[in-house]
């Protein structure tokens, strides 16, 4: 018996000791200081109290001291001023306060709960608890700042507020509450906790008014009620290793709360969960009058048209006017409306109305003195105020922002200079010589015509005569294409003499036209459809229409018989091919971009913008021909409605390789706008590399230029698709995922052509793409 109650009392030891291992004790007179004996370790050494580097000062707080950054997780005086010098001293006072000396005997409370203090101690689980002779009187769990950690629940009515800056642990402009009602919202800081400032919400609402969130060791976040200790909501699934890592909650700068892990040592934070991957998504980002647009994965702010910045480079401030607004008594000739393309801010509305087009809807906002701004989208025209909030750009939202800006000599007086514009009485000196020259201009106008008359009639024959003598179908060069026989077109091309190309449609030939000595390529087509002559030449009119700065324009055709040529605009400078497979004549990295855009706005077109839309299904450096200042232009659009069926698959000689043909085609799949996609995506990777879709030249691996750009990608070595080109790696890396995009076997998982523009300008983020088989292989 002796020796049991030995073992007994040795074992009580041994216990009694680990348990006081568990806490370090703080006693009165205890201090720190900056530059010395800098914090309070817990026993394990894995958290601290005391002071951390701040900027150019000190603050105080908790921090992770097991790994080498100090990772604050709670900061004391953020409300006012966490910043100390580094001549401060932290010191727990005789008196029982918890104070931070900063010289000429001032001292700043860190903790302040009415009761003297008899003891304060730093425990392994990163919780600061303070004693009075009555027990706990405070703990820094209960009193959470930016951050959650493992054991630590946000209870009912506890908010966390994000940090001002990654180098300013002040008050922030964002926060997340855990609310009376169940429902943990995320809300920008000084808002109500109504639903038009939520930017997130777990959507637990009347799940009881007891809900808490709860952090375990191993990542496991969730939502209970603590009454009955029944499960809510997971946010997280939990079950990470327990051993060596530490995981913490943490709402951040950018207003996105997300779960962290890091292993003990060395190492790096990695996200295992957040409330949201759009950095625009929290309200508020940019303040007032300023709206969100992403670019390249990272969120920028920008100011309204006629707008500034109020504090440079702080958009939480929002943006002002540049120009001074007037009283309804102001006429409209001060303003004009300025148009956002999908741009949307919470509506502050006080009138609303229908109208048909964006236009009426300016000129509605233009013509009322209390609108500043409106809203249009799907024919509803919302009227606004300022100030305007929330905005964000979102290429998923139709809406159009307009803006009333003054005119640009009313711009720069800023928002408390003098009023800027025309005085009224200039304005009246003004309509009466603008009326003075208006009725001289008349006199002579009339002068003229009285004069021109006498010569109609003359004119007129000559002119009937000219009309007389105009085929069917012969219109002039700017409303639609001009018909030609074939013996014209053998005379401008010299009997087909002088060969510029030949492709699987036809075969091109230079010539001149005798009127003006214009030069022109005519194209002569073959395996043409046997269709009627007027529908061949009502598609040539309505292709004819077609006008934009990078397609070839057709200036004529002819239908003779069997025989169906095309009069196209001559491009001096030849195809692309010529010059992007050519070693000496090969583009530089912008220039080649720059092509790329050109391609895209002129498929777009094709695609949204003609009158009639058309999918040009042959895609490819040969049909892309540039002009004498080396502006790209897509030649042949609108042929594939006149080619017979088995001229769509030109390309698919070589085994396993589809060329520029999207494989729809090949799987008798309905075609749409989505074939040009892929072809464009095609030539885009061709633009990249400076080499041919297939060359069976090169090593197996790398013959199909789609599939080794993708093992390239895929292996995290982009960079060698572009040899030894020098080319920031980001910038090959987003070209190269855009041409994935385009590329992939599945068509709705491509692109429009309006997202790739965007893509190709930087607009909008590029989401890393699948592999472009990974969709069939998983039907």
């Amino acid at each position: 018996m002796s020796l049991l109650l030995l073992f007994y009392l040795f074992f009580a030891a041994i216990y009694t000791a680990a348990a006081q291992q568990r806490s370090t004790n703080i006693t009165l007179g205890s201090f720190l200081t900056p530059t010395g004996n800098s914090s309070w370790l817990s026993p394990s050494g894995q958290f601290a109290f005391g002071f951390y580097r701040q900027g150019s000062g000190f603050a105080v707080g908790i921090f992770l001291a097991s790994i080498p950054e100090r990772t604050p997780v709670w900061t004391a005086n953020r409300n006012t001023n966490p910043i100390f010098p580094s001549n401060s001293t932290l010191v727990l006072k005789s008196d029982g306060r918890l104070v931070v000396e900063v010289g000429q005997g001032q001292d700043i409370d860190i903790i302040d709960n009415g009761l003297p203090i008899t003891l304060a101690s730093m425990l392994d689980n990163g919780n600061f608890v303070v004693y009075s002779s009555d027990g706990m009187m405070w703990q820094s769990f209960d009193n959470p700042t930016n951050t959650l950690l493992p054991g630590q629940i946000l209870s009912n009515g506890k908010e966390l507020v994000s940090s001002a800056s990654e180098s300013d642990d002040s008050t922030g402009i964002f926060r997340i509450k855990m609310q009376s009602d169940g429902n943990l919202v995320q809300y920008p800081v000084q808002t109500t906790d109504t639903g038009g400032n939520a930017y997130w919400a777990s959507n637990t609402a009347g799940r009881g008014n007891q809900i808490t969130l709860n952090l375990e060791e191993d990542g496991y976040l969730y939502l209970i009620n603590s009454t009955n200790n029944i499960s809510v909501d997971n946010l997280t699934t939990g079950g990470f290793p327990k051993e060596k890592y530490i995981y913490i909650a943490k709402l951040d700068v950018d207003g996105i709360f997300r779960l962290y892990s890091h292993p003990f040592g060395h190492g790096n934070w990695s996200v295992l969960w957040s409330t949201t991957a759009d950095k625009c998504a929290p309200k508020g980002v940019c303040g007032m009058n300023a709206f969100c647009t992403i670019m390249d994965n990272e969120p920028q702010c920008r100011c309204l048209p006629g707008f500034s910045v109020v504090v440079p480079g702080k958009w939480s401030s929002g943006c002002n006017r540049n120009f001074t607004a007037r009283s309804c008594e102001g006429d409209i000739d001060y303003y004009e409306m300025r148009a956002l393309e999908n741009t949307v801010w919470q509506s502050n509305s006080y009138a609303s109305l229908k109208t048909s087009t964006k236009e009426d809807c300016e000129q509605a906002c233009l013509e009322d003195c209390n609108c500043e701004a409106a809203q249009f989208k799907d024919g509803n025209c919302n009227k606004d105020r300022l100030p305007l909030i929330y905005g964000r750009r979102s290429m998923d939202d139709s809406n159009a922002a307009l803006i009333k800006v003054g005119l640009p000599a009313n711009i720069g007086g800023g928002g408390g200079g003098s009023q800027v514009g025309h005085p009224t009485e200039t304005k009246k000196q003004l309509r009466i010589d603008i009326l003075v020259l208006s009725i001289s201009l008349l006199a002579f106008a009339l002068l003229v015509l009285l004069i021109s008359g006498l010569l109609i009639h003359k004119s007129r024959v000559w002119r009937y005569r000219k009309i007389s003598e105009s085929r069917d179908g012969h219109l002039c060069e700017d409303v639609g294409p001009r018909g030609f026989t074939y013996a014209e077109l053998q005379q401008v091309t010299n009997d087909f003499n002088e060969e510029l190309g030949r492709g699987a449609f036809g075969t091109v030939f230079k010539g001149v036209l005798a009127e003006g000595q214009k030069l022109v390529a005519v194209k002569r087509l073959e395996k043409v459809l046997e269709e009627g002559e007027t529908e061949f030449q009502n598609e040539m009119k309505v292709i004819g229409k077609t006008h934009h700065r990078n397609l070839v324009k057709l200036l004529g055709y002819c239908i003779d018989g069997p025989k169906r040529l095309l009069v196209y605009e001559y491009m001096s400078n030849g195809s692309l091919a010529d010059i992007l497979f050519t070693p000496e004549k090969q583009p530089c990295w912008e220039e080649r971009i720059r092509i790329a855009r050109d391609i895209a706005r002129g498929i777009l077109y094709l695609h949204e913008e003609c009158e009639t839309q058309i999918i040009h299904c042959d895609i490819k450096p040969q049909n892309i021909l540039m002009d004498n200042r080396c502006v790209a232009k897509i030649s042949d659009f609108g042929l594939a409605k006149h080619m017979k069926q088995d001229q769509t698959r030109t390309y698919t000689g070589v085994r396993g390789t589809k060329g520029y043909v999207a494989p729809e085609w090949h799987r008798k799949m309905a075609v749409t706008v989505k074939a040009d996609v892929y072809s464009f995506g095609i030539v885009l990777l061709e633009l990249i590399t400076r080499r041919k879709s297939v060359d069976w030249s090169l090593s197996e691996d790398e013959a199909v230029l789609e599939e080794w750009v993708y093992s390239c990608f895929d292996a995290g070595e982009v960079s060698k698709v572009v040899g030894e080109e020098e080319v920031e790696k980001k910038q090959v890396e987003r070209l190269v995922k855009i041409a994935i995009w385009c590329t992939q076997e599945e068509p709705s998982l491509r692109p429009s052509m309006k997202k790739v523009l965007l893509m190709l300008e930087g607009t909008v983020d590029i989401p890393v793409p699948p592999s472009p088989t990974s969709f069939l292989s998983a039907v």
